[in-house]
């Protein structure tokens, strides 16, 4: 348990928490761990107070965030949360996670959501280095030696929440972009390379494909083994999973690539249009720079027109070293808004010199 400072107003019945630097002096300000199921609500009342000030678009209902939660890695609610309370109600909140990466760093995330009214008070900035000696002390459990550091991310619109993490010492280090294509006419002719097919999927092949997915992406930047296989158990449950709309491509009993399309259908309400999404494009190495992405998204434009849309969505890493971001503008889709990943390095304390008789 990590230990409490004096002033903390911390719950008595919750676990006790450590800061790395006075907590703000507001009137009624306490914090305290996670509670349980009793939270979520909170959790969810935070993110929607949040949405409009921080330009984020995505739905995410008490049930999303519920299911999200049941499929987390490396990420314990009871030991890696921190909750900011005003007078007894819930303002903020934290979580830590933790994964190593395909090059053998370990990378320490972290969030802290706070409601607008409370901003620029130090609550934010508070959750943030509790944060921090939280996942200093996870860190302790992994090896000495190996490159380590704080992330998180944020959008172009979370001005506040990049003020903290830049004053925090956090720096970016990367960028991926929403890119959307506003129309689904036009649709450049792209046929299947030689050889290749699509074929409806079958139950029987998710767990294959979501496997090709997972060798096809291993290169890109921050891939991690570890949360590969509970987002598809996340997934599997949500209602944007309909494997009736992906798009894969096959040479004899090998998958070669895909495009795992879906259509939020609450985000489209949301936000008043009709979007599909074009997302989890891959092509394995073996059938690279034979044209097949191309193909594979054309097919998947195609589909999601006649299913009703009116534009399409994805996600892309600005520096991805297979040109995806080209092939994206040449397919129509322009980029929308901005995503950054901020870093700052963990610095382990230097091994304690031991002293030599004579």
């Amino acid at each position: 348990m990590i230990k409490k400072k004096s002033g903390l107003g911390t719950d008595d019945a919750q676990p006790e928490f450590e800061f790395l630097a006075s907590v703000p002096d507001v009137p009624g300000l306490a914090f305290r761990g996670f509670r349980g199921n009793e939270d979520f609500s909170a959790m969810h009342t935070v993110i929607e107070a949040s949405k409009k000030v921080d330009g984020r678009e995505q739905s995410e209902s008490l049930e999303d965030l519920l299911r999200n939660y049941a499929h987390l890695t490396n990420s314990d609610p009871a030991m890696d949360m921190v909750f900011a309370q005003i007078e007894g109600n819930v303002v903020g909140y934290g979580r830590v996670w933790w994964r190593k990466d395909a090059e053998g760093a370990f990378i320490y995330g972290h969030l802290a959501f706070l409601t607008p009214p409370w901003r620029g008070m130090g609550i934010r900035e508070a959750m943030v280095r509790h944060n921090e000696a939280r996942l200093r002390a996870i860190a302790a459990e992994h090896p000495v030696g190996t490159p380590k550091a704080f992330e998180s991310w944020v959008t172009e619109r979370e001005r506040d929440w990049t003020t903290v993490l830049e004053n925090e010492g956090y720096t970016a280090v990367r960028y991926s972009f929403e890119m959307v294509r506003p129309t689904l006419h036009e649709v450049p002719d792209a046929p299947m390379p030689e050889g290749l097919e699509v074929r409806p999927v079958r139950p029987e092949q998710h767990a294959t494909i979501w496997a090709a997915a997972r060798e096809a992406f291993r290169d890109h930047w921050g891939f991690s083994e570890d949360e590969w296989d509970s987002e598809l158990a996340s997934w599997r449950e949500s209602p944007t999973y309909v494997p009736d709309y992906w798009q894969v491509a096959w040479d004899g009993d090998q998958i070669a690539g895909m495009v795992l399309n879906f259509i939020d259908t609450a985000e489209n309400k949301d936000n008043h249009r009709l979007r599909g999404y074009t997302e989890t494009i891959c092509v394995r190495r073996p059938w690279r720079r034979r044209g097949l992405a191309r193909a594979l998204i054309a097919r998947s434009l195609g589909m999601l027109r006649e299913l009703g849309m009116t534009e399409a969505a994805l996600g892309v890493d600005a520096d991805n070293p297979n040109g995806a971001l080209q092939l994206y503008e040449s397919m129509g889709y322009q980029v929308v808004s901005r995503q950054t990943c901020y870093r700052k390095p963990l610095h382990e304390p230097l091994p304690t010199k031991r002293s030599h008789s004579t």
